[in-house]
């Protein structure tokens, strides 16, 4: 973490532990941005083995002196380093070996058939016992440390937009304006971007994932700029619109119409909502604008160590039960409804939020008007 306070990493161990609520006897995490959370180690492979009283991470000769300096630093949770050589799988077998007899419980996301297929192999005389979401659940309600590295993150997100109207010029093609943005992320300090940026003018705005092309901005054009940053791993995600000179009354009138639909979204925000009542709100007003069925995609979605989380602020609908879950305080969303209409173009407004008992506070900052060049 860059700033000085670090993550509360024994709770969030002891935690996990408790949600796992099984009578397995170890607890084995391998996706990376979940030992990020629970310990702070950064590294693209090893595992965490949690036990009732041990915690041991294993790691390969890549990350050990980084890892052990780390831990000395207080930079690293309250972990045992375990070296790997020879292979994960053969470490893990000699580990699971020496603890008592019980299933080991395993993240199903990330663990690959071949894998579980390996370990048991390796380890005949053992249960696997998969688990979904265990992690996450815990990573849905960001703690006041995450709070403040995602208004670090998004701050400098939003200084990153107001520059946007320096970039987007007619005659310039959408891959030089997507190479601003990444140079200026970079400059910003975040480690990388979140994605690739988003930039897309005149009929590819109808497009809501294009990638950006060669093509050249024209005037009388709508153009999309959807991007984000990774500051001490966690995401930022915004977007803004701009207009090249003067852009027809029926194109105006679509940016206006999803600038509303966000406006009713970011209201209907707060504790205790339901994540279809955000959705519902903002697809009223699109729909009332005629544009309901140019609304290709959920409101948004949740936003931390990953750039899309849970929850999902979409419909709630019969072929998808249980979707819509009910807000809490300390959540981090974005809110970014949008319509794409073909021939015409598309708009797209998105912002980050932290859910609060009374509604919401804005974490990026940039200012949302229309960007006319």
């Amino acid at each position: 973490m860059g700033g000085t306070e670090r993550p509360d990493w024994a709770g969030r161990l002891d935690k996990t532990w408790r949600a796992l609520g099984t009578h397995a006897c170890a607890l084995v995490v391998s996706t990376p941005t979940n030992l990020y959370y629970l310990c702070g180690f950064d590294g693209s492979q090893g595992y965490l083995v949690l036990t009732p009283t041990d915690r041991w991470l294993l790691i390969d000769g890549r990350y050990r002196l980084a890892a052990e300096a780390a831990l000395a630093d207080d930079g690293l949770g309250p972990v045992s380093l375990v070296g790997v050589d020879g292979g994960f799988d053969k470490a893990l077998a000699a580990l699971v070996g020496r603890l008592p007899a019980g299933a080991i419980a395993f993240e199903a996301e990330r663990v690959t058939v071949a894998a579980q297929i390996e370990w048991q192999r390796r380890i005949p005389e053992r249960t696997f016992h998969p688990t979904l979401g265990l992690v996450e659940r815990l990573r849905l309600i960001k703690d006041e440390v995450e709070l403040a590295v995602m208004r670090r993150g998004c701050r400098r997100l939003s200084d990153v937009a107001r520059h946007l109207g320096e970039w987007v010029a007619a005659g310039r093609t959408e891959r030089e304006v997507g190479a601003d943005i990444q140079y200026a992320l970079l400059r910003a300090g975040f480690s990388q971007p979140a994605f690739p940026p988003i930039v897309a003018s005149g009929p590819n705005s109808a497009l809501p994932h294009a990638r950006p092309t060669d093509r050249q901005i024209r005037k009388g054009e709508l153009v999309v700029l959807d991007f984000g940053g990774v500051l001490d791993g966690y995401c930022g995600d915004l977007t803004r619109m701009a207009a090249v000179g003067q852009v027809q009354a029926n194109a105006l009138g679509l940016v206006n119409a999803v600038r509303a639909a966000q406006d009713a979204a970011l209201a209907a925000v707060r504790a205790g909502a339901l994540s279809s009542d955000v959705d519902e709100a903002a697809r009223q007003v699109l729909t009332d604008h005629a544009l309901g069925d140019a609304f290709l995609h959920a409101t948004g979605h949740g936003l931390g160590l990953d750039l899309h989380e849970a929850p999902r602020i979409g419909r709630a609908s019969e072929e998808t039960p249980g979707r819509a879950v009910r807000l809490e305080t300390g959540m981090v969303i974005t809110v970014e409804p949008g319509a794409y209409v073909a021939g015409l173009g598309g708009a797209r407004w998105e912002d980050d939020v932290v859910v609060t008992a009374e509604g919401c506070e804005v974490l990026t900052d940039a200012p949302r008007d229309l960007i006319t060049v």
